[in-house]
């Protein structure tokens, strides 16, 4: 129990607190659950991908073939995977109305994947400190690959002259990222591994950043309301004393 626990409640925790910092017009909680199955279903595709082209590394010296199965064993192919998976959940979803909403349905899919993952870890180890310490590292991270990735679509759901670069990098960002922090951790080279760190409190504070961004944007913010209302009553009284008085 105390393992299923552990397991699981990163995911959950983490998952809550994206949905309550989309905080102008909540998502759909039956369509983020929909996101958080499909992560978990696409978890043992993943796994038969990546059993496949990891012997194609095996050969490779230590570092060579660290770079490997970081940049293209798990990074390409998780992120490819958990990409297509948010495009087809909700590109076309109507729910699908401002920007941060690319970044919850993203962190979703990233989190239902990364809480299966993470069992599968857990209680083939029956190790809190592996609990304990992917707390902190692993599930986070699939966390904010999530957001990177959302931050993209949603640039790219609400542009038509851009969209190809911004869904191009909704790809290329994540895995980039993904590939990178794998990478440091399986180098087993000390200096590396010390990089690693500060990779993470970068990756922590981008994915705060970006969340404040689209808050800050949200079509739904007050303060965008409330200037538009201005232009609106605005634009009416301009309308009105340019019209002929009709009496």
């Amino acid at each position: 129990m105390y393992l299923l626990l552990l397991a699981l409640a990163p995911a959950i925790i983490l998952m809550m607190y994206v949905y309550f910092r989309d905080r102008y017009e909540k998502e759909p909680i039956k369509l983020i659950l929909k996101g958080i199955l499909l992560g978990a279903v696409i978890l043992f595709p993943v796994g038969l991908v990546e059993n496949y082209i990891s012997g194609f590394g095996k050969e490779l010296p230590r570092i060579s073939k660290a770079a490997w199965d970081g940049f293209v064993v798990a990074g390409a192919t998780e992120e490819a995977f958990k990409y297509f998976a948010v495009f087809i959940l909700v590109w076309r979803n109507r729910n699908f109305n401002e920007k941060f909403d690319g970044i919850v349905y993203a962190v979703s899919v990233s989190l239902g994947f990364a809480a299966t993952e993470n069992l599968f870890y857990v209680f083939s180890e029956s190790s809190m400190q592996v609990g304990v310490l992917r707390a902190f590292t692993a599930v986070p991270g699939h966390a904010i690959f999530g957001i990177v990735m959302g931050y993209y679509l949603g640039l790219a759901r609400f542009s038509s002259d851009q969209r190809s670069k911004w869904l191009l990098r909704a790809f290329m960002v994540p895995w980039l990222m993904h590939g990178l922090y794998d990478f440091l951790l399986m180098s087993g080279h000390p200096v590396l591994i010390l990089v690693f760190i500060p990779f993470l409190v970068f990756m922590y504070r981008l994915g705060l950043k970006r969340m404040k961004e689209f808050n800050a944007e949200s079509v739904f913010n007050p303060a965008n309301i409330s200037f538009t209302t201005q232009d609106e009553t605005q634009y009416n009284r301009d309308k009105n004393d340019t019209e002929p008085n009709k009496y």
